[in-house]
């Protein structure tokens, strides 16, 4: 039985994505041994996670576009090989710079150029049909890697964290040559049509790698709208979630072991909601689907307070699976609202609204550190995070539907 070559496309940017992703949630699990080892502040550890996640956000337009002008499969190997670099000088590390250099700049780097946008781009170029499941499949891919490997890392950082850092380097070396042999940018490129397509798609020439800046669209309030739900969606996931959960936990005494599998739980139940929430987007109206997962989700974050304790209650065990079924759930309706809004330059777009959505990460990420040194606690940081979540569900509910249809920025540029 033939299986279109855009599956088995599919496939391997699933495991690349997985590869990539389960360098994203690591950070959260060094917090404590690095602390120990070092004797560095949590405000000091968090500060380099931090440049981590805001770069993953500014890498993605950038990662995107480099991808369209030198080719996908260059570019993919090229930020795995940056991810592999990156961790294997955090092995090395003595001094708080070089954990900013190794795990901020040059994982974070990679990680960005790895992210939902590539995801977002291989839906777009290789599926006519079946999109927003594609896009749900593989940012399930993204979270399956950052949460499902968790207890495993956990293992190895009880044991030695240097050797959770060195198994990501082999992780990601081991993708690198799967990712050269099988992706391609096109269909048209090995002679097919993308999946559920009649017609050839129309080939135009390789743009610049500044049409990353020349596709921002500075004057579209959706576009506001859709980075304001965005960011928040990023400050309560990568922001508290991956970083402070596993800590937050710790402090009330359950084991970091514990903490990290109830994340993996998580991590398993987000392949469930993030499908579902395509397979949703291909039939209804994603700014529903937004409002509905952002809304609940902000009730979930306040009530996750009292939820903590030194071993797992069945009200912990409830809150991660729904925070499971909505974490990553966002993404294709945001990825559908892209494209509907932003026509061709979709992928690029959501690659700018993903830069406000690790600005969110990154920010909760630092003010979390910061509130653990200043007060004791990460008490007030659940509640006040899951108002931001209902706020970002107006937002969503706000989004108004486009006038007319898209001009892309290679398109305007012909036409100057």
């Amino acid at each position: 039985m033939f299986v279109h070559r855009a599956w088995w496309v599919a496939a391997v940017t699933a495991l690349v994505i997985i590869g990539a992703g389960a360098c994203a949630t690591t950070a959260g699990l060094l917090v404590t041994p690095l602390h120990h080892e070092f004797g560095w502040p949590h405000g000091t550890i968090s500060a380099a996670a931090s440049v981590n996640l805001v770069l993953y956000g500014l890498t993605a337009p950038f990662g995107a576009a480099a991808m369209d002008r030198f080719g996908m499969r260059r570019m993919v190997t090229a930020a795995l090989l940056l991810i592999a670099s990156g961790a294997a000088l955090t092995t090395l590390m003595a001094a708080p710079w070089q954990f900013v250099l190794g795990w901020g700049l040059l994982v974070g780097t990679g990680c960005g150029a790895l992210a939902t946008t590539f995801a977002a781009l291989v839906a777009d170029r290789w599926f006519a049909a079946r999109r927003g499941l594609v896009a749900g499949i593989l940012t399930a891919a993204t979270v399956f890697g950052q949460f499902a490997l968790l207890p495993v890392f956990s293992l190895l950082v009880d044991f030695d964290w240097h050797a959770a850092t060195g198994t990501l380097v082999a992780i990601a070396l081991l993708v690198t040559p799967l990712a050269w042999a099988v992706l391609r940018d096109r269909p048209a490129d090995i002679g097919l049509l993308p999946y559920g397509a009649t017609q050839p798609e129309p080939r135009s020439a390789p743009a610049s790698v500044t049409r990353a800046v020349r596709a921002l669209p500075l004057r579209s309030g959706p576009f506001w709208f859709l980075a304001g739900t965005f960011a928040v969606c990023g400050a309560s996931t990568n922001g508290i979630m991956w970083t402070h959960f596993t800590p937050a936990a710790h402090d009330h005494g359950m084991p970091t072991g514990v903490a990290a599998s109830l994340l993996a739980i998580i991590g398993v139940v987000n392949v469930l909601g993030t499908v579902g929430s395509g397979w949703l987007t291909d039939r209804t109206n994603p700014r529903l689907l937004l409002t509905a997962c952002y809304a609940l989700r902000g009730v979930s974050l306040m009530l996750l307070p009292g939820l903590f304790g030194p071993s797992v209650q069945p009200g912990m065990l409830a809150f991660v699976v729904v925070f499971g079924l909505l974490d990553v759930a966002t993404v294709p309706p945001t990825i559908a609202l892209c494209r509907e809004l932003h026509g061709a330059d979709g992928p690029i777009a959501f690659g700018w609204i993903s830069v406000a959505h690790q600005l969110g990460a990154g920010t909760l990420a630092l003010l979390g550190g910061l509130a653990r040194e200043l007060t004791g606690t990460y008490a007030l940081l659940w509640p006040t995070t899951g108002a931001l979540c209902l706020t970002a569900a107006l937002l969503a509910t706000s989004i108004p539907r486009p006038a007319e249809a898209p001009v892309t920025a290679d398109q305007a540029t012909c036409a100057r």
